[in-house]
């Protein structure tokens, strides 16, 4: 969910580009541009639900860090809090396994 100031400059930002053009606005178009900035959501998964594909390709590449905890968003993509020496990093992958970033 966005939030509020977000949110507020979007509208402004929206507003201003209404009243600079010709054409209309629509809520359409609104829901789509807020669609585009709202973070992917992602809901807590038990490890043994990542495919053991994924977690082959995942473990061929990472094979030192241990998963401690797994997300799933709708559109399949794996966020995994991976550890390594008491230090944790939160890596994003495809449902595949291909890493997509790494957040430390």
């Amino acid at each position: 969910m966005l939030n509020h100031n977000i949110m507020r400059k979007l509208v402004l930002t929206l507003a201003t580009m209404a009243s600079l053009t010709a054409s209309v606005i629509t809520a359409d178009d609104v829901n789509t541009m807020v669609s585009i900035f709202q973070e992917k959501q992602y809901k807590k998964i038990d490890i043994a639900a990542v495919p053991k594909e994924t977690l082959e390709n995942i473990k061929k590449n990472y094979g030192n860090y241990t998963i401690k905890e797994a997300y799933k968003a709708d559109d399949g993509e794996y966020k995994l809090v991976l550890t390594r020496d008491g230090v944790d990093l939160t890596a994003t992958f495809t449902s595949s396994g291909d890493l997509i970033k790494i957040v430390n």
